[in-house]
């Protein structure tokens, strides 16, 4: 007998903000918070085989094919992947680390972050106003992701192009996010200052 679960909701129901810059919802995304030792190969295996891609560097995003792998700590990485496959891919690969002896953490953190994208050729300069990172290409390329904050919540910014950028940040402050980034979005200086 297969579980049903019920379709998920999306925090902020698929909003969009338009401006110099959109500013739009990604929906439900599915999000696996992985802990472990990054040096040990039977933890990178495992986790590289179910991303489908090798681990990323330090503050570095690798990927492909609907699946993202973040760098967030000297311990953890956030797999993205189709929200659908995050509920049974997470025990899987708990079960097989514990097979191997392997000291981790697999946990499905799908419901507890929401992910907004940015897009537009002011996308930097929108970010520099809400966060203390250096949104340089020289400092933050695409490929690159931060942990940091804007304004006063916990955030991870990663830059997918020149002209998108991605933040991830809890389903509980998604509405304050969402609204601090369309207003900078809004009054994105005319300017290229990046």
């Amino acid at each position: 007998m297969s579980e049903s679960y019920p379709e998920p909701v999306s925090p902020l129901m698929g909003a969009s903000s338009e401006g110099a810059l959109t500013v739009r919802e990604a929906g439900p995304t599915g999000m696996i918070a992985l802990r472990g030792d990054l040096s040990d190969p039977a933890f990178t295996g495992p986790v590289a085989a179910l991303a489908g891609c090798p681990l990323p560097t330090v503050w570095q995003a690798r990927g492909g094919d609907g699946r993202t792998l973040l760098w967030m700590a000297p311990d953890e990485l956030l797999l993205l992947l189709p929200y659908a496959e995050a509920r049974q891919a997470a025990p899987r690969l708990q079960a097989e680390l514990d097979g191997r002896a392997v000291h981790a953490l697999v946990q499905d953190v799908s419901d507890m972050r929401v992910r907004l994208l940015l897009t537009g050729p002011q996308m930097r300069e929108a970010l520099a106003r809400l966060t203390p990172v250096d949104m340089s290409p020289a400092m933050l390329a695409p490929g690159s992701l931060r942990r940091t904050r804007i304004a006063q919540t916990a955030a991870a910014i990663r830059v997918i192009s020149e002209e998108e950028a991605e933040v991830l940040c809890f389903r509980s402050v998604a509405d304050y996010a969402f609204r601090l980034l369309g207003g900078a979005a809004r009054n994105a200086p005319d300017f290229g200052y990046f």
